[in-house]
């Protein structure tokens, strides 16, 4: 399995097309075999940690999905990223580079991700 290797898996593809379901069918088979796994809404966990930012726990929930052998991120970028959530996300990438696997799913093809950020007001 890529989760022994260390591997990464991007599944992309139309709504309904069973994305979600093949996730959760791959993180349980790593449970099966013994792997700590962990799964998130992207929305969600961004909301998430947006709130933990402000309560002080952060690095915990940042350590915690790092714990993890393999987090899997269900529905990336649905909508824009702002700074914070763009940072979230790298600290997240950044621990698991070399360290363990991710699993990302995603309605948009990786080409397109670039065009969802958060575009500065200009205040007239």
């Amino acid at each position: 399995m890529f989760i022994k290797k260390g591997g990464n898996l991007l599944i992309t593809g139309a709504t309904g097309c069973g994305k979600s379901f093949l996730a959760y069918a791959l993180g349980r088979c790593a449970c099966w075999l013994g792997y700590r796994i962990q799964y998130f809404i992207m929305n969600k966990l961004l909301d998430a940690l947006a709130q933990a930012r402000l309560d002080g726990s952060y690095l915990k929930w940042i350590r915690r999905i790092s714990a993890n052998k393999l987090p899997i991120l269900d529905d990336f970028r649905p909508k824009a990223l702002n700074n914070d959530a763009r940072i979230a996300l790298l600290d997240i990438l950044e621990d698991r580079y070399g360290n363990g696997s991710t699993m990302i799913n995603s309605q948009l093809p990786p080409d397109s991700w670039y065009n969802f950020v958060d575009q500065p007001t200009n205040p007239r």
